[in-house]
């Protein structure tokens, strides 16, 4: 399970004298690596339940050397004591259950193998400082921006849009973890197929409990796409949107708004109970429209529902899509399409067929693989302009909060 890749550095809490207790064979290479210097004592799963902060300072767990129902059921317990001491689980395989229970604790968090000796001692030292990591830099959900991102049809290429948004403020930011996209197609979401990405989280498995979702659940479930880029998606599960209660999607988008500079919603353009109240929270709306008839009118009656819902001040904007220049052809043009919407679209996306599907095929951004294409250079072009306009304070679900 243990791959070093590097020598480790200091570690930035003093080691004399701590006690690290560790659940698992194959964790025995770190007394002599990253946790050199701990006093160090193996034991079985039994003692887990047991253990407390005047007996030791750390518990280390190999979550693959366990039954997760046994290893769930012991972290439960652990959690009920008021003198529980740091908990770091790490593991190829961390069971979503276990990781719930595990995040119970004041002090706990998860390492996924293979992992370098710098990222053991960097988890261990936030752990073996006092209470929890301090997260001066972490974004308050007043300074958060957050988009909403959803198609007037199906196949309108509002995912698309969402993925090249989110990789456009990503490259624009240029800090770590800096913007977190968000497939709200929780039961067939597909951005993380067009990011090639893995989806981690079934948001079933939160059910009712929308109290328990922090900041460290939420990084449990993420899938990294870049450094500045993570990605929150379901995996397929076509019950899900039952399965999960509007507090609980609500709750995941406010913790989101609190970790994140920028928060893309990949949202579904049927409405769901929690859809009204998570686009209210939104800085900007942007409503995808094709350049055909019936969607032009789909979008002018999907922007009107949100406007009259929400009021003027979250007013939608439409952005067209796969536009083409023709001299000769049946696709409306730019002012034809604009009198079938009866406003004014606010930008328009090119058409490049060859770059799109290339892009999907491969897995990742347009922006990874044509960079030169004319969508990258018009979603740049509206993501410099919306940044510009100024935020809206409230991240989505804090009314219902």
């Amino acid at each position: 399970m243990l791959k070093p890749k590097s020598k480790t550095s200091a570690m930035s809490a003093p080691t004399t004298g701590r006690r690290v207790l560790a659940l698992g064979d194959s964790l025995a290479p770190l007394a002599q690596g990253p946790l050199a210097g701990f006093a160090w004592e193996e034991a079985g799963l039994d003692r887990l339940a047991g253990a407390r902060s005047t007996s030791c300072d750390l518990v280390l767990v190999d979550a693959d050397a366990w039954e997760a129902p046994a290893l769930a059921q012991a972290l439960q317990t652990l959690s009920a004591s008021p003198a529980a001491p740091a908990v770091l689980l790490v593991g190829e395989r961390l069971p979503t259950t276990v990781v719930r229970n595990l995040l119970r604790l004041e002090r706990s968090d998860v390492l996924e193998a293979p992992f370098t000796p710098d990222q053991v001692a960097q988890a261990v030292a936030g752990l073996m400082a006092a209470g929890a990591p301090a997260q001066a830099n972490t974004p308050s959900a007043a300074s958060s921006r957050c988009w909403a991102i959803t198609g007037a049809v199906g196949g309108s290429g509002a995912t698309t849009l969402a993925v090249e948004t989110a990789t456009a403020l990503a490259a624009r930011a240029g800090k770590d973890k800096s913007v977190c996209l968000i497939d709200l197609n929780l039961a067939d979401g597909a951005a993380a197929a067009y990011l090639g990405a893995q989806p981690a989280m079934r948001l079933a498995d939160f059910g009712p409990a929308a109290d328990r979702i922090d900041a460290a659940m939420l990084q449990a479930f993420v899938t990294p796409v870049t450094k500045e880029l993570d990605l929150l998606a379901g995996v397929r599960e076509p019950n899900a949107f039952d399965a999960i209660s509007r507090e609980a999607v609500l709750r995941i988008l406010e913790v989101a708004c609190e970790c994140y500079e920028w928060v893309i919603l990949d949202i579904p353009r049927h409405r769901r109970a929690w859809t009204l109240e998570a686009l209210s929270g939104c800085d900007e709306i942007l409503v995808v429209s094709e350049l055909t008839v019936p969607a032009l009118l789909a979008a002018r009656s999907l922007a009107d529902e949100i406007e009259e819902a929400l009021g003027p001040a979250s007013k939608p904007r439409i952005v067209l899509n796969r536009l083409a220049s023709r001299m000769f052809g049946p696709a409306p043009s730019m002012s034809e399409a604009e009198r079938a919407l009866g406003r004014k679209a606010d930008a328009g996306i090119s058409s490049d067929w060859e770059a799109a599907a290339a892009s999907a095929n491969l897995g990742g951004p347009i922006a990874q693989h044509r960079p030169k294409s004319k969508i990258v250079k018009d979603v740049q072009t509206l993501v410099e302009r919306l940044a510009a306009e100024p935020a809206r304070k409230e991240a989505p679900g804090r009314k219902a909060a």
